[in-house]
């Protein structure tokens, strides 16, 4: 058997969004598999970054293999240092619970902690779209 984690708490990451300019995501996500935190300066790092997390927990298992172009895809994240308080977003916070990966996609809710509201997305894209809603409407000072 291999070893993975076991505990719910894995399927829960925390999103802080520090920066939405011009629709380019940024910030950093927790994670009890990565404490230290992985940043990203676009949704498409936040993607690829949150897949490889993932796929190296193995929870929830893939329902199909990844595919790519060329050779394993090699992440290179930042990681911010664990005495750091990540907590919270400059933006907006989101926990994101995902609970399957079918379809090629992912299957969970999202938690908009200081707006104070929950809902389910069945995909990635819906995933996205909610995030946006939430966020496109802030003034970025």
């Amino acid at each position: 058997m291999q070893n993975r984690p076991r505990g719910n708490e894995y399927r829960t990451t925390l999103v802080c969004v520090d920066g939405y300019t011009d629709g380019v995501l940024a910030g950093c996500f927790y994670n009890p598999q990565c404490p230290g935190g992985k940043e990203f300066q676009s949704l498409s790092r936040f993607l690829i970054q949150m897949e490889d997390m993932l796929d190296g927990m193995q929870m929830p298992q893939s329902y199909t293999a990844a595919r790519g172009f060329s050779g394993l895809f090699e992440s290179k994240e930042g990681k911010r240092p664990r005495g750091e308080k990540p907590q919270e977003g400059k933006l907006a916070t989101f926990a994101i619970r995902i609970l399957f990966r079918q379809n090629a996609s992912w299957q969970g809710s999202v938690a908009w902690l200081e707006g104070g509201r929950e809902d389910s997305f069945r995909s990635v894209l819906e995933l996205i779209f909610l995030m946006d809603s939430a966020l496109r409407d802030l003034k970025v000072e």
